[in-house]
């Protein structure tokens, strides 16, 4: 294989930091919690880490309402101890990815609060604002996306909760004001980014009220033509990729907003971004079982839409539930095994969230212990996504070791028994099965850059499938029932096994993941 490649070939780790690892016991993560980790996150394997937002915020929307883009939030640290983390994490060989949240800002943000001051200031024009309300658009969390700002005696438009301004990025000052920002962390070292809602940038210039369609919520009732996906975005990736260029090895990756398959590989290319999140795998809801087949319908039409670009492998993040939540009854990992076997043995760039390699499951919450925005608001038919931000469990000591103090939220009961310490020590746990797996990816071509093709229809008991490059075949079967599966694979090394076999036979194990290398050339 030519050199590694991080950006194509590397494994993504997301964390959320505030509930990584708590190192000055107020109960919320911080960098150098992060730092005080670095050895476990090199030993686990991962490439790259991908940090949620970092920045100044009041919290409307836990991070993701940004009151300074080049800054970091006292609460997780401050800037001479991002640059630390950056250059311990590059000792290890782990790059840093940034979130970048630039579709709107925090109403506390310096740009909005002299924006929203009056009508003639020089901000006047940074953001969205209306004498009237001009359209149907709405929130995404519920309601009109327009808000009327009495200092200024105009309303604004918000698409997601109204402390959450959206910017005028057809602005030219605002324009380069943004790229300034991504000026500012390059310099930093930072290696990444991944942007946020990023084909929601441009609004229509004329605010043109959406179609209807059918939907269950409001926003859902709209045919969003005029409040995503611009043409003019296809100016502004060209310029940042541009950017990125000139610095070796950077990389930026798009949050693709209401996507689709096609629609996140027509953001990607040379001129465009490396990559875009399309997050056609999960099921929008853990009571929706996980179907092979369906399944492996999806895995062919991503592989069509990207056969001329690299996908992205997602199976959960901060605003999903988790892997294990929605495929696992109790306790039991074998089937949160198959489907980290699946995020890194299928092509394209895994992402991996925080927790996940030892099977963390989301907390159940009361109501009175919502924090999400959404969850509080549409309680009961919708609980918000506080059950995947749990505080990461490391050992059986109180508060699942990740803080000495009184966590933001409360920890998985489970953590006494299902935490790193326990796992690291188990050969047969999530964790370790991770650790082989993240490590044979590494040391196999195939599994990194090989073309795709299944080898026969998939059931609802059996996936097989075949990676190949350069004279390299491996064969991927999963066994996703309880019972044993008849299946054909030609002689080959075992290289992994959840059954612990050594040689190939006819008969998967119940649950078994098993990858072989084939003897001789395709």
């Amino acid at each position: 294989m030519t050199e590694f490649s991080w950006r194509q070939d590397g494994v993504v780790y997301q964390i959320y930091p505030r509930s990584f690892a708590d190192s000055d016991g107020d109960g919320l993560g911080d960098l150098p919690g992060i730092l005080s980790r670095l050895d476990y996150l090199a030993g686990l394997g991962v490439d790259a880490l991908w940090l949620s937002p970092i920045y100044p915020s009041p919290d409307a929307d836990f991070g993701y309402d940004v009151s300074d883009h080049t800054a970091i939030d006292p609460r997780f640290g401050s800037l001479s101890g991002f640059d630390a983390l950056v250059d311990q994490a590059h000792r290890r060989g782990i790059r840093i990815i940034l979130d970048m949240v630039l579709n709107h800002t925090s109403d506390q943000h310096p740009w909005f609060r002299e924006s929203a001051s009056s009508r003639d200031n020089p901000k006047a024009d940074w953001y969205i604002w209306q004498d009237r309300i001009p359209n149907n658009w709405r929130s995404v969390f519920g309601g009109r996306g327009w808000k009327f700002a009495p200092g200024r005696g105009q309303y604004y438009f918000y698409m997601f909760t109204p402390e959450q301004p959206d910017v005028n990025w057809r602005n030219p000052d605002v324009y380069q004001a943004q790229l300034d920002v991504f000026r500012f962390w390059l310099e930093r070292g930072v290696d990444g980014f991944r942007l946020d809602v990023f084909n929601a940038y441009f609004k229509d210039a004329r605010l043109r009220d959406n179609p209807w369609q059918f939907g269950l919520r409001a926003f859902e009732r709209q045919k969003h033509i005029y409040d995503i996906d611009q043409p003019e975005m296809t100016g502004f990736l060209r310029d940042l990729r541009a950017l990125l260029d000139r610095y070796p090895e950077r990389y930026a990756v798009g949050e693709t907003f209401l996507p689709t398959p096609g629609k996140a590989a027509g953001y990607c290319g040379p001129d465009k971004l490396h990559a875009a999140f399309n997050f056609f795998f999960p099921p929008a809801s853990p009571m929706t079982r996980w179907n092979p087949v369906s399944l492996a319908d999806r895995i062919e039409r991503n592989e069509g839409e990207f056969a001329e670009s690299w996908p992205t492998l997602v199976f959960g993040n901060h605003d999903m539930f988790r892997i294990a939540t929605r495929v696992c009854r109790g306790e039991d990992d074998a089937l949160a095994k198959i489907f980290m076997a699946l995020l890194l043995t299928l092509r394209g760039t895994p992402f991996m969230y925080y927790g996940d390699e030892i099977g963390m499951r989301d907390i159940s919450l009361k109501r009175s212990e919502v924090l999400d925005p959404p969850g509080r608001k549409y309680w009961p038919f919708y609980k918000g996504r506080d059950g995947c931000r749990s505080p990461m469990q490391w050992d059986a000591s109180p508060q699942a070791g990740f803080t000495n103090g009184t966590p933001w939220l409360k920890a998985h009961p489970n953590y006494i028994n299902r935490n790193v310490a326990v796992q690291k020590d188990d050969p047969g746990s999530m964790l370790n099965f991770t650790r082989q797996l993240l490590a044979l990816r590494k040391a196999t071509p195939a599994l990194m850059r090989g073309d795709f093709k299944f080898l026969q229809p998939t059931t609802r008991e059996l996936m097989l499938y075949e990676r190949v490059y350069e004279g390299q075949r491996v064969i991927v079967a999963l066994n996703f029932s309880g019972k044993p599966q008849t299946v054909s694979i030609d002689a080959g090394r075992v290289l992994l096994s959840t059954s612990r076999r050594k040689q190939v036979d006819e008969v998967l194990n119940p649950y078994e993941v098993l990858i072989v290398e084939l003897w001789g050339k395709p």
